[in-house]
This record gives structure tokens, sequence and C-alpha cells, in this order.
């Protein structure tokens, strides 16, 4: 079953080239099914970017989705068209005065994370928007800076700034291969990986309450489950496309930015050579079965959720 989507949007002909199923409100209107209302809170720079790569891993499930945009409500994004904000998003202030519910919600990740959580400008509609999950939303993805920000608000685990860049494709292991979350997961795993901060597992540990699922010798905890608030939290970049890792690499390179090359990314590590995905089966596989345990626990009447 495809994901719906705008037809104007630009990821409804990004992802229909890709082979991806996708449906307009019109096709989606015929069918007499309940789709999951799946939000995206989108606080990255480039929103077109990461629309397309989220809206890939969860439209290839055999599920009808619906995906919704929500921006924060004051702030302005500098990375995208005005008029692109102004006819997908929609403002968390106004989600949250109609009342209406989701199956799941992703939060991503945001290039602040040098900052203290309350220095950020929208924290505190941030903070209303995971309380607001609690009693609205069946299941919420916390990605990287937003996965952080959740751990950190709902358990007070800290986020600490590293001496260098945790950057390139890093091997990790399989905590649980029982979690349905990682059904099909091989036990070791290659992901994406770029940030200055990390979470550590003995505070993790010490928050109670918290199981964590993918970890690396290297970075650190990468997947957390947090069944009390229905939440998982992500601190890597599954969802990145092949060339991400490069894009960041070349920008900071040009912008005489100190920066190492991404590890285990390119051939022989030569930025010469084409990067290789080795992570793009495991990341369909996280998106997919979290799609998947949604559908199996959500409420078919949706007002349902949270009571």
């Amino acid at each position: 079953m495809p994901i719906k989507l705008p037809e104007n949007l630009p990821a409804y002909d990004v992802l229909s080239k890709e082979g991806v199923m996708v449906m307009s409100d019109d096709r989606a209107a015929r069918q007499d099914i309940r789709p999951l209302r799946i939000g995206l809170l989108n606080l990255m720079p480039k929103k077109i970017q990461t629309e397309n790569q989220f809206a890939r891993l969860i439209g290839a499930t055999p599920l009808q989705v619906e995906l919704s945009l929500i921006r924060m409500t004051e702030h302005q994004t500098k990375n995208t068209a005005a008029a692109h904000m102004e006819e997908f998003y929609r403002p968390f202030a106004d989600v949250a005065a109609s009342g209406e519910k989701f199956d799941g919600l992703v939060i991503t990740g945001a290039p602040i994370e040098h900052l203290p959580f309350e220095e950020v400008t929208y924290w505190d509609e941030l903070r209303d928007v995971m309380d607001w999950t609690q009693s609205h939303v069946q299941s919420t993805f916390g990605v990287c800076w937003g996965g952080m920000a959740m751990i950190y608000h709902f358990h007070g685990v800290q986020k600490h700034m590293l001496d260098h860049k945790a950057f390139g494709c890093i091997r990790h292991r399989n905590c649980a291969p029982a979690s349905p979350f990682l059904r099909g997961f091989s036990d070791d795993m290659v992901i994406p990986v770029s940030r200055w901060t990390e979470m550590r597992r003995t505070e993790i540990e010490a928050a109670g309450g918290l199981d964590i699922l993918i970890d690396s010798s290297e970075t650190g905890p990468c997947l957390v489950q947090d069944p009390a608030h229905r939440a998982i939290y992500i601190f890597n970049h599954f969802e990145y496309d092949s060339g991400t890792l490069k894009e960041e690499y070349d920008r900071d390179v040009a912008a005489g930015t100190p920066i190492n090359v991404p590890v285990n990314y390119y051939p022989d590590d030569d930025p010469s050579q084409p990067p290789q995905n080795r992570w793009r089966s495991h990341a369909h596989l996280l998106y997919g079965n979290w799609v998947n345990e949604i559908y199996q626990s959500t409420p078919y009447d949706i007002n349902e959720i949270g009571r």
C-alpha cells in the first residue's frame, strides 16, 4: 500500500520515480480504509530533503500512511522557500488547537546540538509538543537531536559534547534481537553517524525504564526504547541518503571547517570515490517495524488514542 502525499509536494515525484508507491488525496478517498496518520515535525534546515528521506522509509510498508508536515509555530526557516512552508506545513499551535490525534510522530534532529536545550529558541514549545504526544500520539520516534531532547525532557538524561565530531558509517551491535523494532535485523550493522554530542550508556541505564536496543563500542547507544512514553529514540541517521554524509563533508571542507573524512563511508576512505550505502536495508527494516508496531497497537478509532 502507498503513502498518501499531496501531488504537488516535491517528494511525490521524487518517490514515484524511485518506485515507491505514492497516492494522491483523490485516490486515497476512494479506498475504504483508515490510513495511519503519521506526523513529521521537521526541525532540519533542508526541509525538502528531510521530507523525502522520511517519506521514503515510512512509505515502504504494506499499509496506507497519511503523512502530515508540522513545524514549530514561531520559528522561521531560512533554508526552505516560504511558499513551500506555507503550502505544506502546519504550525504546531494549529495542530494542537484542532484536537486531532496521530498514530505516529517523528521529531527530527536539528543542527543546534552545541546549545543547552533550554537555550534553544523554541524549547518551551517543543516541551509542549513532547507532553502533547502523551495524549495525542500512539508512538513517537525521536531522531538524533530530537531523540536527545525527548530523553532529556522525560528522563533528565543529559547530552555531552564530544572533543571531535562522530562522523561516518559506524558498526553497531543488536542488543535486543527479540525486540519487535529489530525484527529481521542482523547481529551487527552499519549506521551513519553525524554529531558532536553523545548520550552515555551508564546514564541511560541509571534513569530506569529505558531499554538500549542498538549500541556501539565507538559511539555509544544508538536506539533506545521508552515504553512508558510510547516512544523510541535514535541518535544516529538511518534515514540518510547515500550522499548525505558527502554533502556534509564537502560543505565543511568548502567552509574551511576542520573535519575528518567520514570513516568507513568512501571506498578505502578516499573522498574522490563514490560513497557506498551499506545501511539502506536496515533503515527500511527499522521504520517498517515501527509502522507495523503502530498498526498492531493503535485503536481503529483514532480519537481513542491517549484515553
